[in-house]
């Protein structure tokens, strides 16, 4: 009997064969969807779960139950594009990678009987430490989109900060969440769209607004390139241009301000390469809500942050879907905060899965923790209640950890209970803002 890899390269000759023949040319793009969604699976970073497929959300034993269901209710379009990074994906691995440089320090014999996971962070007194990271076109993988999202978080008082791509319009998941969100917005040196968008976030309440200072054009994720079509839309199997999918929401607006102006929408990739420092003083002198910037990795960037007077900081790679080799967000962490040494918060996202991954970025100085694949596994598998049920999981996951590690609460979390490349001792006194 062949061995497991004798048997995926004849599958893969095999699959290589038909995509070739002329008489398949037809069913091509399917079979090379097929051959990707392949490809991811021996590619990503974290296995999926053995044995059969969850069939609701209370069957689910963690985060990667939903990403199972995702994989297979998903088109490959969809799918490949949620899963991928760029390049090699090397960024992509390395964000799990990174949390095993870093090991936990429990501490003995104190009562967790009674545990409070409360935060507050630049006014926002939330019921978790885990907030919810912007992603954009959320109709790709539900009809409900944001909306859908927004339940979940109300019913958890979790924090969801909006994309300026969401498909869902920033009134309506405002209205679905039953308070406000974080509004996150593009800063192209065209002042007029800027400013629109400040206002639009301002009207709808939003006390916070998110910069993402990472975005300058997609990445090179080179998986994808085939189901592009027309306009760089993705193929799928039930819609060859995928028009319409995504839905319409923020990004059409901004579309649409940019015209009302006279300005080709087109231009706008073009116009944020030129988002620099004068730009963030300018938001910042120009709204009342807090500013925060989303994509800080070096502790240079992070003490530039704190002399423009900003109000936080999202430590992010982008998920890996930017630059491929950067380091993870979790190695990079322990420098940033040290760098705005407790005068702003410091949030981070990009790799985070399980409860000790939360805990870790807590103990290295983070003031909160943004996730954002999970929970899309979760509302492409079961729409809000997959949501609900990957919070629920995480906070499971993340009060057995505190409780194993001899924490009450949020604030007793401290470096103390990391060690790694840099120690404890490197990291004590720091301070969480």
């Amino acid at each position: 009997m062949r061995s497991g890899p004798a048997i995926l390269q004849s599958r893969r000759t095999l699959l290589r064969f038909l995509l070739g023949s002329p008489l398949l040319l037809a069913a091509r793009p399917m079979a090379a969807a097929e051959e990707l969604l392949e490809a991811i699976a021996q590619c990503e970073p974290d296995l999926s779960p053995v044995g059969e497929l969850i069939t609701s959300p209370e069957g689910a034993i963690n985060v990667f139950d939903f990403q199972a269901v995702a994989r297979q209710k998903l088109s490959p379009g969809h799918y490949a594009y949620l899963a991928t990074g760029v390049d090699h994906e090397r960024g992509l691995h390395a964000n799990r990678a990174g949390f095993g440089r870093f090991g936990l320090r429990p501490r003995r014999m104190i009562d967790v009987t009674d545990l409070d996971t409360s935060i507050e962070v630049l006014g926002a007194k939330l019921a978790s430490p885990i907030v919810l990271a912007p992603a954009g076109m959320q109709s790709a993988f539900h009809p409900d989109a944001e909306v859908a999202v927004a339940r979940a978080a109300r019913d958890a008082d979790w924090l969801q900060i909006l994309s300026t791509a969401s498909s869902k319009s920033l009134d309506e998941v405002v209205d679905a969440r039953g308070g406000p969100v974080w509004a996150m917005i593009v800063a192209p040196r065209f002042w007029p769209l800027t400013r629109w968008q400040l206002r639009r976030a301002e009207d709808a309440g939003c006390p916070v607004v998110v910069i993402t200072v990472d975005y300058v054009g997609f990445g090179s994720q080179d998986r994808l390139r085939h189901f592009r079509g027309p306009g760089g839309m993705f193929r799928t199997r039930e819609n060859p241009t995928c028009e319409g999918c995504h839905g319409s929401g923020e990004l059409v607006r901004v579309g649409k301000v940019l015209t009302w102006f006279g300005r080709d929408p087109v231009e706008l990739a073009s116009d944020l390469l030129t988002l620099d420092w004068d730009i963030v003083d300018r938001i910042r002198d120009a709204t009342s809500m807090k500013v925060v910037l989303k994509g800080i990795l070096t502790h240079e960037d992070a003490a530039l942050a704190v002399e423009h007077g900003v109000d936080g900081i999202i430590v992010s790679n982008h998920g890996a879907r930017q630059i491929d080799n950067s380091l993870s967000t979790i190695e990079v962490l322990p420098e940033i905060v040290r760098a705005v040494d407790g005068h702003i918060p410091v949030l981070i996202d990009s790799g985070f899965r399980r409860g000790t991954d939360v805990f870790t970025a807590l103990a290295l100085g983070a003031s909160a923790v943004c996730i954002g694949r999970p929970y899309l596994w979760g509302l492409s598998a079961f729409g809000e209640e997959g949501v609900a049920g990957v919070l629920t999981v995480l906070r499971r996951e993340f009060e057995t950890v505190m409780r194993h590690m001899g924490t009450r609460d949020i604030a007793s979390i401290t470096a103390d209970f990391a060690a790694g490349p840099r120690s404890a001792s490197d990291l004590s006194g720091t301070a969480r803002a």
